[in-house]
């Protein structure tokens, strides 16, 4: 690692400092908070089982309820034949069940539908809440920022246009990850290609990013943090051995 790679990093730590100040200041009038899906906790049996390891039959509200949790999971068209088989019942038994979990549904004025589409049965969203849903999906969505897309964001800021090299000498290690997400929240944007061999792609900021951090220009952009330009100077001293000038 030579000196100019060290003060490339240096400048990175600083900038990235001053980034996820930016951003917070800009956000402090968003609501807060995000959802976030937990995985469920894996249980040691998924189906009731007897003492010689056999699968017992369902009663028929943990069938109907299974049913129901089958046709939440798959999201799409499943075979009655197949929801039969899983739950253990005759096919004329399972599509009781699934006409019954419809008219509950149907009965309650429910969010949620079951359709029959040709011998297979689907959850899906009642269609009265259509316009609902496209209201929802077309809300910004929440931007979260790890650390190490923040750096990384900060040296393309800083330094575009940058290619993809150039980000991964600075930060010393693979950033494949980072700008592909940075790409899809649109921060980022590709602006054009280094006239040199294999003519690798050039990365800079977008309108979004400018709006993301509210700023007005590049020109807004916050100075480096002398403190953590200071710690980071420590560090890159220790690692590469060398007496940075002041």
């Amino acid at each position: 690692m030579g000196e100019q790679d060290v003060r490339a990093g240096e400048e990175s730590a600083g900038t990235a400092a001053g980034l996820r100040e930016a951003e917070e200041t800009a956000q402090l009038q968003e609501p807060e908070g995000t959802a976030q899906l937990q995985e469920p906790e894996e249980t040691a049996q998924t189906q009731e089982t007897g003492e010689d390891g056999e699968q017992e039959p369902l009663s028929p509200a943990r069938a109907k309820a299974a049913i129901e949790a089958i046709l939440f999971a798959m999201g799409e068209a499943v075979e009655l034949s197949r929801i039969a088989a899983a739950v253990g019942l005759e096919k004329r038994e399972a599509g009781a069940l699934v006409c019954e979990l419809m008219d509950e549904y149907e009965a309650r004025g429910s969010g949620i539908a079951i359709i029959e589409l040709d011998g297979s049965y689907q959850m899906c969203t009642r269609k009265d809440y259509y316009g609902t849903l496209i209201r929802l999906v077309q809300q910004p969505r929440k931007i979260s920022l790890t650390d190490i897309m923040i750096e990384t964001l900060s040296i393309i800021a800083y330094k575009q246009p940058v290619t993809r090299t150039e980000i991964e000498k600075i930060r010393g290690v693979k950033s494949d990850h980072a700008v592909n997400r940075l790409l899809e929240y649109g921060l980022v944007q590709e602006v054009g290609r280094l006239e040199a061999p294999g003519r690798p792609v050039l990365f800079g900021t977008t309108e979004e990013f400018l709006r993301h951090f509210g700023l007005s220009s590049l020109r807004d952009l916050p100075p480096v943090d002398p403190q953590q330009k200071e710690s980071f100077r420590e560090s890159a001293q220790e690692e590469v051995n060398v007496r940075l000038p002041v």
